[in-house]
């Protein structure tokens, strides 16, 4: 039996055909690519003291957009526990960025901060210092805001206690500098320990946001 072709059948058919193709050539371009995942950079803190830990993320995170791990330590400070001055309270900052260098090579970032008291006619104010490592060798440095500590602190601190036991005898507290700290005390939230840091965080990060000039 003799076979026909339908002429307008097979054009048919055929245009179909380069629909398909290109419809498929098309989803192929957008079919979105494999990439490989990116890594992570590591910010060691040297604490880990929930507070200072949760500033350097907020602070990293704002000023320095990416992708971050961040790993608290506890290393020495080499200072005393209670710095009664600005150069103390800076150089306790330093030795924690250098002893969480020398414990976690491995890191991009390496983040000491040191919380501080100094003397002003008599009262007491209560400060901290932030200092930054970074693996390309840039430096950064800050200090907070301060503020001027009750009486009945400045009697506890004379008498030798740390700035954060003598906030839980003043307010009834329990481990407050893993909390709010005396600055979320005093403030009644407004301003906590975390946010307290953040801040000056950012300002130590100034140097590598700004990685063309010198500081």
């Amino acid at each position: 039996m003799p076979i026909f072709f339908d002429r307008q059948g097979m054009s048919t058919s055929r245009n179909h055909r380069t629909i398909i193709n290109v419809l498929a050539k098309k989803f192929a371009l957008q079919r979105p690519t494999m990439e490989s995942p990116q890594k992570q950079k590591l910010v060691v803190v040297a604490s880990n003291n929930i507070p200072k830990i949760k500033a350097t993320r907020d602070g990293f995170t704002q000023m320095l957009p990416d992708s971050y791990n961040f790993r608290g330590i506890s290393v020495d400070s080499n200072v005393s526990d209670q710095p009664f001055s600005d150069e103390e309270t800076l150089r306790g900052a330093t030795n924690r960025a250098q002893n969480a260098q020398a414990a976690r090579i491995e890191a991009d970032f390496w983040v000491g901060i040191e919380g501080g008291v100094e003397t002003h006619n008599g009262s007491i104010c209560s400060f901290a210092w932030i200092v930054v490592f970074g693996k390309d060798g840039k430096v950064g440095k800050a200090r907070t805001s301060a503020y001027f500590l009750p009486e009945r602190t400045c009697q506890l601190l004379k008498d030798g206690v740390e700035l954060g036991h003598a906030d839980d005898m003043v307010f009834g507290q329990t481990d407050s500098k893993n909390k709010q700290g005396s600055v979320g005390l005093l403030t009644g939230g407004v301003v906590d320990r975390a946010a307290y840091y953040t801040q000056a965080v950012i300002l130590a990060l100034i140097p590598f946001r700004n990685a063309s000039l010198d500081f």
